[in-house]
């Protein structure tokens, strides 16, 4: 863990600030015997208790440190792994918010001069379409807002606007090009120079692209950028022009990065991402185990900054699959069926069977059951996992419907049952 001035001060005003106003934390300290004098350095937090997602969940509204009258934006997280837990904004944080997107925007090599198209949700109690809309505001940027899905009208804003940089789960791109290219759309022809990818990784743990990453880009020239969020941290580690992790804001998180045991792991190791929150005045976390597994680097990049990255999420704590004997993280499921050009849509269901084991299976458009084509994606799981999941095939309007729910914020790649 580093540490800058600034970040101590903020870390005294915060214990100063939740010791005050945030019954949740109150408990947390007399419980312990915290004297929150003796916690002077950023290195010190290792005296004060992790923050789990399930305090967060239990304890929802004891973390709130304003009245629920001064709320001015009313959000959940996605609920991926459990219901969603409210999470609320003042004004000063909607306003951090946007200091935030506004600065991420810049490290991935925007400015004011860009026109952002924003292809996810602005509505549904979702944190990043407002944060992204702040962001281009208060960088002086243009933005468009298509929201998710409909291709037809995501590039007639294309050709009628002109973006420079478009704001996507990156697993729609495919989609987006192939509309193109059957609607004899010149994609190529466009202005569209970068995408920023949220939601899903485009790299694997070396930076090299993943198997999503190279299918966009290997139809398409455009720059990519990997951005690391949660509406948790209410902050984005954004990658610059370099594309070796994303970049933390000092201003706004205390990065810790620990092991198994809560211990700080080293450059380029694996761990889980521990967020403290700086200048949050509704929820304000300290030391929250996001349960994201990453690798950390402290060197300085080569694009002059020193502050810390963030390699791509190789998975979440609660969803490592234990599969006939072998742990599999969804990611490596993601990269396997990425491969196959002629997958366009799957949904990977986890269940249990009735021994309590792990089963994952695979649901995939009806057109692709051949006995040809399941054999080549039997070998190719084996191949690369060692092990190969069941393989459902339903038609794919059906598929659609489960992976694009209206009330979801994002698409069910995946999903527990």
């Amino acid at each position: 863990m580093t540490t800058t001035p600034n970040q101590t001060e903020k870390l005294r005003e915060l214990l100063l600030y939740v010791s005050e106003h945030s019954a949740y934390y109150q408990q947390v300290f007399r419980g312990s015997n915290i004297e929150i004098n003796s916690i002077k350095e950023t290195s010190d937090l290792t005296q004060l208790p992790f923050t789990a997602k399930d305090d967060l969940a239990r304890q929802n509204d004891d973390f709130l440190c304003v009245p629920k009258s001064k709320i001015t934006d009313f959000v959940t997280t996605s609920g991926t792994m459990s219901d969603p837990v409210a999470f609320y904004l003042t004004d000063s944080d909607v306003e951090r918010l946007a200091t935030n997107e506004a600065q991420s925007f810049r490290c991935a090599g925007g400015s004011e001069n860009d026109v952002y198209q924003l292809m996810t949700t602005i509505d549904k109690r979702f944190m990043a379409g407002l944060a992204y809309w702040m962001g281009a505001r208060k960088m002086g940027a243009g933005m468009i807002r298509v929201g998710p899905g409909a291709p037809f009208l995501q590039w007639e804003s294309i050709q009628r606007f002109s973006p420079t940089v478009l704001i996507a789960i990156p697993s729609f791109i495919p989609r987006l090009l192939d509309y193109a290219v059957a609607n004899d759309i010149d994609f190529k022809a466009s202005g569209v120079k970068s995408i920023i990818c949220i939601g899903e990784p485009i790299r694997n743990a070396d930076f090299t692209p993943n198997e999503l990453g190279k299918r966009i880009t290997s139809q398409w020239d455009v720059k990519l950028y990997s951005t690391y969020a949660s509406t948790e941290m209410g902050a984005a580690f954004t990658e610059c022009e370099i594309g070796n992790g994303g970049h933390l804001n000092e201003d706004l998180l205390i990065l810790e990065v620990v092991d198994e045991d809560g211990l700080n792991v080293g450059e380029g190791d694996l761990g889980e991402v521990v967020v403290t929150t700086l200048g949050v005045e509704g929820m304000p976390l300290i030391r929250y185990k996001t349960g994201d597994l990453c690798h950390v680097y402290y060197n300085p990049c080569s694009c002059g900054r020193s502050t810390p990255r963030l390699g791509p999420v190789v998975g979440r704590k609660q969803q490592m699959i234990k599969f006939k004997g072998t742990t599999i993280f969804p990611p490596a499921l993601f990269d396997v069926l990425d491969m196959v050009k002629e997958i366009e849509l799957y949904q990977v269901v986890i269940s249990k069977n009735e021994y309590g084991n792990d089963e994952i299976t695979i649901l995939l458009p009806l057109q692709l059951q051949t006995a040809v084509f399941k054999e080549m994606l039997h070998s190719l799981f084996k191949s690369r996992l060692r092990v190969s999941p069941i393989l459902e095939f339903i038609t794919a309007e059906e598929l659609t419907f489960r992976i694009y729910k209206q009330e979801k914020r994002k698409p069910e790649k995946l999903i527990y049952i």
